[in-house]
């Protein structure tokens, strides 16, 4: 290796602002500016070309920009009035309402999608999670986020002369970013530790500041840490091998808590975004241990009753997992120094706690330490209560615990400028502030559809030109020929239909449909009077040899000259080219397996800003398809391999049969009518009902509150009610075996009256417990041709009747139904009030067993 001259000192030196615009660098570290117009737009103003030459980064830029430009820019009327209303702007919206009570969420995520510029996000994940930052923010709640600060940016993506995905990774410098280091009182870096099996890790803390919310990053990449595996934990988003992974998480979730207690943080609910960061209710449960003596099962109620779990995952395979043997070299010191036995930390991260050779899963650890727990979408609660049946065996799938909230896209980052503007002219003046109420959308109707369409073309024009100057960049890194190179600069035309399809080529994505039968695509591309033309992005894992195959085959499709022009592969998917395609395509297009897309945000983002989808019927468009004025490929039915081929040519179907057809047909001044009416309906039903404020809201009543009363409630006098409720389930626990049903009745009835009443009876052996104690509940429904309960409902049975250790619960049961119907009778400890907080393998008999 060549000698390296390593720096002595080091500082920090800071762009001289004049003191007209000494709030510039304030501007700048508050990512504020990314989805509010008024403080973007006077970083362009200030120098455009610098702007977009540091990938709209205002920190690099004012770093960058020629002392002489600011000091014009400080003596320019025009830009002081703009700076002063920028300054205004971010002032009165960083005026924060004074909070209610000591309420506070902290906000785990392994990644996040805030900005073009902080590459510290892989994919759909992190863009959620930066826009549930954005929405916390603009809804005043009271959030902190706690994640990682990678050196390293996810892959970057360059393709090779034929087609064939590299991939490299860029190195962050922290310091021309928004992002700052936390200091103390007296200035020196705030940090925390971790000790591993290989040494204490030293992790700095940093900051980013999204509008009101504050976001907490980790940090081993410095010199403190003398060890490379130790510096390496932060290197990279999803790299390295397991022991890598396992180390990240660690960080994350024990040294993201110890961070929130260096900075004197005191949250009331913690949020685990996905598994990543389970390790943190272990951390929990080891501070109450040891703060308030404790024991393990107490701790665990503690530790579970304000924690909420998210999952994103629709396959096992998306689910990290731990050998028994490498959580033993990590935790079995930790865990004896805690008074947490070790057997006990295995069975959270198991189905069956006494198979000793079942590896620790992340996400069961999550949902063991949770009492709230949610998918991100209607159907993707069906599928994890599918998912996660096993850890209630005697709960009927529809039962498991396990609620949704349906992800939501940050509407003020995601809409187009034009839009915008028409929205300001058309809209209510508040629209900004409430585009999370559905009456706001109403007055869309009345736009004036050329102004929408022209709106919309003016996007599409910035769409080709983005994507020219994208490709003929890649083609001149790529050192391709000039004939190539005038080719590229010439693909797409912004009067010809366009379809965006734009995701991780991931197999169950089936990227592959579009493709199935290339001669009749050619044909649909390719129609002189109805031209079509694709624009096609999207990153493969490093790994996936299918994925990178796939695009290389897209790729060479789209050098081929009859397609040349209608079929473009933009290198490098982002949050950037996310945004220009889904503001300038006309059709987004989206093909999942069905029940494998846990809820899928491009195409919110597509609808809001007027293009239409069509889509698989799979996680969000699920609630949407028959609101939101697009199209849907084939049924809600469960994915089976046979529906591939089916599914292609309903594609090429309605391609050919509705959506060209209707988009180059019936124009009045040359604005499509039916299709503008569609867009219209996407605008009016996608803009409120799928964006993230009204998914925050939605967490804050349904999680948040539930969960922060529950805080209240347990750690009242050093956590009595914890101390007491563990009591309480091991009394329980020890008399179980003998709880059961003596008697259930009344006897069959050969016919009996709709609307009359039944009563449901039974008598428990209560082995002295008190009523109280359990819940008796009738499962009552039709009875299906196999002979099960179909269609059920749950009632519950109040005690009427006590005689020593038997008991009679007792309720009338109204049938308003006809056929045969039936019920069974279950018992259960009532140590809920919500059968959405039902702990795992919790105690449940049912009649006749």
């Amino acid at each position: 290796m060549p000698f390296q001259i390593q720096p002595v000192k080091e500082f920090l030196v800071r762009p001289a602002l004049p003191p007209a615009l000494s709030k510039m660098g304030d501007l700048a570290y508050n990512l504020l500016w990314s989805w509010d117009h008024t403080i973007r737009s006077l970083f362009r103003r200030l120098d455009s070309a610098l702007w977009k030459n540091c990938r709209h980064n205002p920190v690099l830029m004012l770093g960058r920009v020629p002392q002489p430009i600011l000091e014009r820019a400080a003596a320019d009327p025009r830009f002081l009035s703009a700076y002063r209303k920028a300054c205004e702007r971010y002032s009165s919206y960083l005026e924060r309402s004074e909070p209610i009570d000591d309420r506070l969420i902290a906000y785990f995520s392994m990644e996040y999608g805030l900005v073009e510029c902080m590459p510290i996000y892989s994919g759909g994940l992190g863009v959620l999670s930066g826009d549930h930052l954005k929405a916390s923010s603009d809804g005043d709640i009271p959030l902190v986020a706690v994640g990682l600060l990678y050196q390293k940016g996810y892959l970057q993506q360059a393709l090779n002369p034929d087609g064939w995905q590299q991939e490299r990774n860029p190195v962050n410098d922290f310091y021309t970013l928004p992002v700052r280091p936390m200091v103390d009182e007296e200035g020196r870096d705030m940090k925390v530790q971790v000790k591993l099996p290989t040494g204490v890790v030293v992790i700095k803390i940093w900051h980013i500041a999204v509008g009101r919310v504050k976001l907490y990053l980790l940090d081993t990449n410095i010199p403190e840490n003398d060890r490379a595996e130790h510096r390496g934990i932060t290197d990279q988003l999803y790299g390295g091998d397991i022991l890598t992974r396992m180390r990240q998480e660690i960080v994350l979730g024990i040294g993201g808590l110890r961070a929130l207690d260096r900075l004197g943080l005191n949250p009331t609910v913690w949020h685990m975004n996905e598994g990543h960061s389970a390790f943190l209710a272990i951390e929990r449960m080891r501070r109450l241990i040891k703060e308030y003596k404790l024991s393990f099962d107490e701790a665990l109620e503690a530790c579970r009753s304000n924690s909420v779990f998210t999952t994103h995952t629709s396959v096992p395979a998306g689910i990290d997992l731990f050998e028994p043997g490498l959580l033993y070299e990590y935790f079995s010191e930790y865990c004896a120094e805690a008074g947490i036995p070790f057997e006990r930390f295995l069975a959270l991260g198991r189905v069956r706690p006494e198979n000793h050779n079942e590896p620790f899963s992340m996400a069961i650890s999550a949902i063991q330490t949770s009492a709230f727990r949610n998918a991100v979408s209607t159907l993707h609660r069906q599928v994890s209560q599918e998912m996660w049946q096993d850890l209630w065996p005697k709960l009927p799938v529809w039962e498991v615990p396990v609620t949704s909230v349906t992800n939501g896209v940050h509407l003020l980052t995601w809409l187009n400028g034009d839009l915008a503007l028409l929205y300001d002219q058309h809209l209510q003046p508040d629209w900004r502030e409430r585009n999370s109420d559905q009456k706001i959308w109403d007055l869309v109707e009345d736009m004036p559809s050329q102004e929408l369409w022209e709106a919309h073309r003016r996007r599409k024009r910035f769409l080709v030109a983005f994507v020219r100057e994208r490709v003929v960049a890649a083609a001149v890194a790529r050192k391709a020929s000039s004939a190539e190179q005038r080719r590229l600069a010439e693909v797409l035309d912004p009067d010809t239909l366009t379809i965006g399809f734009a995701r991780r080529f991931a197999t169950y994505k089936r990227a592959t449909l579009l493709f199935r039968d290339v001669e009749r695509l050619k044909r649909l591309l390719t129609n002189p009077d109805r031209p079509v033309q694709i624009v096609i992005a999207g990153k493969a894992h490093p790994r996936d040899l299918p994925g990178k195959t796939l695009i290389r085959e897209i790729v060479q499709l789209s050098r081929s000259p009859e397609l040349s022009k209608h079929i473009v592969f933009v290198e490098d998917y982002s949050i950037e080219v996310a945004r220009e395609m889904v503001q300038g395509v006309d059709l987004w297009l989206n093909t999942p397996r069905r029940g494998e897309e846990a809820c899928g945000t491009s195409g919110m983002k597509a609808g809001m800003n007027g293009v239409l989808n069509l889509s698989i019927l799979d996680g969000w468009f699920d609630e949407a398809y028959e609101i939101s004025g697009g199209w849907a490929i084939g049924d809600r039915e469960p994915y089976s391999p046979d529906q591939d081929e089916t599914h292609a040519r309903a594609i090429y179907s309605i391609l050919e049969n509705e959506i060209v057809p209707m988009y180059y047909q019936d124009r009045e001044g040359g604005v499509p009518v039916d299709w503008i009416r569609r867009v219209k309906q996407s605008l009016q039903n996608i803009s409120y009902k799928f964006n993230s404020g009204r998914m925050v809201s939605e967490y804050m009543s349904q999680l948040y509150e539930p969960a922060h009363q529950a805080y209240l409630e347990i750690s009242h006098d050093c956590f009595q009610p914890a101390r007491q409720r563990a009591s309480w389930n091991l009394r329980v626990q020890q008399v179980w075996d003998k709880v059961g049903f003596l008697e259930v009745g009344p006897g069959p009835e050969v016919s009996i009256m709709a609307g009359l009443p039944i009563p449901v009876r039974a008598v428990v052996n209560l082995a002295g417990l008190s009523p109280g104690d359990v819940r008796v509940e009738a499962v009552v429904g039709r009875i299906g041709v196999n002979g099960n309960l179909e269609e059920t409902q749950v009632m519950s049975l109040p005690a009427v009747e006590q005689n020593g250790s038997d008991c009679v619960f007792l309720k009338d049961f109204v049938p308003h139904q006809t056929g045969r119907l039936g019920y069974s009778l279950r018992i259960s400890p009532n140590h809920y009030e919500d059968p959405l907080t039902r702990p795992c393998n919790s105690l449940l008999k049912w009649s006749g067993e």
